[in-house]
């Protein structure tokens, strides 16, 4: 099939390339302008038009969709289908109707559940042991078309989100490619979603790295691997701001007696801080301006005892 390809981050490389590698022909990407990006704040271009100008695709960044002049474009092209990625915009109606197939999405999520821009954090801040991949017709209501296929996964306990997103853009690669096949022989089965079962998955914010340690360590525990790689879980020890990067919610009743955020045992490889329900052992962490390092390490210099006190910060939006 001729293929019209939309995505940007790293989550839609593997289907694109699945696409090509598939013998389908890839008329046009189309991704979001260039930006900066990184610490630096350096204008790079998106991991999609990386791989696209790899693979010798023409590339087109609009800043409308609603441009006429790229609808004639697009339509020139005479794309047979229309596959979508974690684009990063609502597509307008008239966009979808080029394809001659209509255009189908690769979703993070077991929809209906997780609809909207973070499904992967979203699911592992919820304490969800279950997430997936579906492939779904794309039409103007957000995330909200009838589905052609979904295969479900395990989140595991200690699983963050960066790590969770990798596992799921290769899954997802897959289904659309089993998705695509089926396509090409003929009509494939639609499934309406269920309206009752619908959860959305607001866009991850600055302030969504604060946290408050009365809250239970397992809610804690989700917070620090469900922010990663941003913007993390970020507070104070011995004045300084630190973020949270690995941890284990830990049943310890001797937390009842200390305050939220308090050190109750400092242990080789962690330190054991009270919560508001249980208690957690943090394992890794990192000080602002340096590179994340083991507990071990960090408290070669930076001796900590019991009684010490983590403080919750205020993030700005």
């Amino acid at each position: 099939m001729r293929v019209l390809f939309m995505g940007t981050p790293a989550f839609a490389v593997p289907s694109l390339q699945a696409i090509a590698n598939a013998g389908h022909q890839v008329v046009a990407v189309v991704t979001q302008p260039d930006r900066p990006r990184g610490r630096g704040q350096k204008v790079t271009p998106s991991p999609v038009k990386a791989a696209a100008l790899a693979l010798g695709v023409p590339v087109l960044q609009p800043t409308r969709l609603k441009d006429e002049a790229l609808h004639a474009e697009l339509r020139a092209l005479g794309p047979d289908l229309g596959v979508v990625a974690a684009y990063g915009r609502i597509l307008p109606a008239s966009l979808l109707e080029l394809p001659r197939l209509g255009m189908i999405n690769v979703h993070a999520s077991l929809l209906p559940r997780w609809r909207g821009a973070a499904p992967i954090q979203r699911a592992i801040l919820a304490g969800d042991q279950q997430t997936g991949v579906t492939i779904m017709r794309v039409v103007f209501e957000l995330d909200a078309g009838p589905m052609l296929a979904a295969l479900p996964t395990p989140i595991a306990s200690n699983e963050t989100s960066a790590e969770l997103e990798h596992r799921l853009a290769v899954l997802g690669a897959d289904l659309l490619g089993e998705t695509m096949a089926a396509l090409a022989r003929g009509p494939v089965t639609e499934t309406p979603q269920d309206p009752t079962l619908v959860t959305y998955a607001a866009r991850i914010e600055r302030r969504d790295g604060q946290i408050a340690f009365t809250e239970p360590a397992a809610s804690i525990h989700n917070a620090i691997r469900g922010l990663q790689p941003w913007p993390l879980v970020w507070t104070s020890l011995h004045g300084k701001r630190t973020a949270l990067l690995a941890s284990e919610p830990v049943s310890d009743e001797t937390s009842n007696t200390a305050a939220p955020g308090t050190v109750i045992r400092v242990e080789p490889d962690g330190l054991l801080v009270a919560t508001g329900q249980g208690s957690i052992r943090i394992t890794r962490l990192q000080l602002e301006g340096k590179p994340p390092v083991s507990v071990r390490d960090y408290l070669n210099g930076h001796p900590t005892r019991p009684g010490d006190r983590f403080e919750s910060l205020a993030m700005n939006s």
